[in-house]
């Protein structure tokens, strides 16, 4: 079978750059398998668009927004099969965590996050971009990117068990 140039360069883009990629995947969907299916469908729409991306140093950009938009789609569908229960799940409490289980209760904390907190504290501190860049990946304002990675991370120091931050001066 005949390979042309660009498909080549996809190639080699994807054999270089898809371990990072499959890391955001799972931050994003906090599964292992579905992080899978999520960087896999958003290689195929960055395959079928390929010849059309003239930036090549943008493509990571390209790839994570098509994450994050495949993971809200599917958020969104599965939102609808979502019913509330009248049984509360069990309340799990946490010992002082060593430093091999505090990466443990971080994953499981980020899993709990919702969606656009998730996204946003990925992008934020797995992918280092900054508060504009998250602002333009995510379709939102950049005060949203701040007030929503505030909350977020809020939300994981009580998950870990951590002080609050102090206020700043």
């Amino acid at each position: 079978m005949q390979t042309t140039g660009w498909e080549e360069e996809f190639r080699e883009y994807v054999t270089t750059r898809g371990p990072a990629l499959l890391r955001t995947a799972h931050q994003l969907t906090g599964h292992p398998l579905d992080a899978e299916d999520l960087l896999q469908n958003a290689l195929t729409k960055t395959y079928l668009a390929w010849d059309r991306i003239e930036d090549r140093g943008a493509l990571d950009g390209y790839v994570r927004r098509a994450m994050v938009n495949i993971n809200i789609s599917q958020w969104r569908r599965r939102k609808l099969e979502e019913y509330p229960s009248d049984e509360l799940p069990e309340v799990v409490t946490h010992e002082p965590a060593s430093c091999g289980t505090l990466h443990e209760l971080l994953e499981q904390a980020l899993d709990e996050l919702p969606e656009r907190m998730r996204a946003a504290i990925v992008l934020r501190y797995y992918e280092d971009m900054t508060e504009p860049e998250i602002a333009k990946t995510l379709g939102i304002s950049v005060g949203t990117v701040k007030s929503t990675v505030s909350r977020a991370m809020t939300k994981l120091r009580g998950a870990l068990g951590l002080p609050p931050q102090p206020p700043r001066q």
